[in-house]
């Protein structure tokens, strides 16, 4: 992207955490146009210094600092941080894209997927943007334009997360528990409820009343907030599976209208930010680890009726949880914002 009429003084809070160093990454691939980098985490981490486009920037205090003249600032830092200085920035005149949960479920906070919703980044009376949860962000894109041609009922769903969506504890955990498998040793599991290293374990956050967890409800009242459609019904399951990146997704749908193998994979095919890897074969499929990791697009595959509903549809959706999942929409959503909308 490029726009030399305009720039932009950018704040990026959490900017030593994974997510953060990948919007780095982003701003500078997309060439964002940038006319000042502020760069902000904890007291901790104050006075290091991140290369960015040649240039070594010092990262600064974030309880110390005073947010006049940042015009676009991006966090993730953690719902508590975001709670807390979110509205400070806001209020100093920042558009806040944050990648927490802490404002997604409010009705005068849009919550914007850039290739679904883009429209909405426009209504923001209390100058935050929400980004969704990862397992949402990729799923969006595949389903909104079917539910926009074929309309979508039902969504049954199974997502089976990497451990980089826990953070770096938890891609610490799984490479130290393989390695004292592998020497015979005993483990201790400690970020997450049970042993990661060769197992899956189906919990993600906290459970609810209903026997869901958090991170399953989220699937559910982001994608109707999303597709603006709360008749959607969702049925969720999140498992931690032992990969590093990448999160990966069984998805069932029942449509209003019937939609065949072959229209789903054309509407697809043409859809922004999807790639179709569907050939029914050995390979012919996406996975983490082969396509997702470290690249962009919400890839999609094993594309097949269903047997058991008259108008039902199965997709396998994977997606770099880090990038596509977090970082790369909220530098997206910048765009928007920077080019007027």
């Amino acid at each position: 992207m490029s726009n030399e009429a305009r720039r932009f003084h950018v704040a990026v809070v959490g900017a030593t955490g994974a997510v953060g160093q990948t919007m780095l990454a982003i701003l500078a691939e997309r060439n964002f146009p940038i006319s000042k980098l502020t760069l902000l985490a904890s007291e901790r981490s104050a006075g290091q210094q991140v290369d960015f486009e040649g240039d070594k920037i010092t990262i600064q205090d974030l309880a110390t600092f005073d947010p006049a003249g940042v015009e676009i600032a991006l966090f993730s830092a953690g719902g508590g941080i975001s709670k807390e200085f979110a509205p400070k920035f806001a209020a100093a005149g920042a558009v806040v894209i944050d990648n927490s949960s802490t404002f997604r479920y409010d009705d005068d906070v849009p919550l914007v997927v850039s290739e679904v919703n883009p429209e909405a980044a426009r209504n923001r009376p209390r100058g935050i943007i929400a980004n969704p949860n990862c397992s949402t962000m990729q799923l969006m894109p595949v389903l909104a334009p079917i539910h926009r041609e074929y309309g979508i009922e039902r969504i049954n769903i199974a997502t089976y997360q990497s451990v980089s969506g826990a953070g770096q504890t938890g891609m610490e955990e799984l490479g130290k528990q393989t390695a004292q498998l592998l020497g015979f040793q005993e483990i201790e599991p400690k970020k997450f409820p049970m042993q990661i290293a060769f197992n899956l374990i189906p919990h993600i956050d906290e459970f609810l009343d209903n026997g869901f967890t958090k991170e399953e409800m989220k699937l559910v009242w982001e994608t109707r907030k999303i597709l603006g459609d709360d008749s959607i019904l969702v049925n969720p399951t999140a498992v931690r599976v032992p990969v590093f990146y990448g999160h990966s997704e069984a998805v069932n749908i029942e449509t209003k209208k019937k939609i065949s193998t072959e229209q789903a994979r054309e509407l697809l095919a043409a859809a922004p930010g999807v790639k179709v890897v569907d050939e029914r074969k050995a390979g012919g499929y996406p996975t983490p680890v082969t396509h997702a990791s470290g690249t962009d697009p919400v890839y999609v595959g094993r594309i097949r009726e269903d047997i058991s509903h008259p108008r039902g549809l199965n997709m396998w959706v994977v997606a770099d949880n880090i990038r596509k999942g977090a970082a790369l929409n909220a530098v997206q959503v910048a765009e928007l914002v920077a080019n007027g909308g």
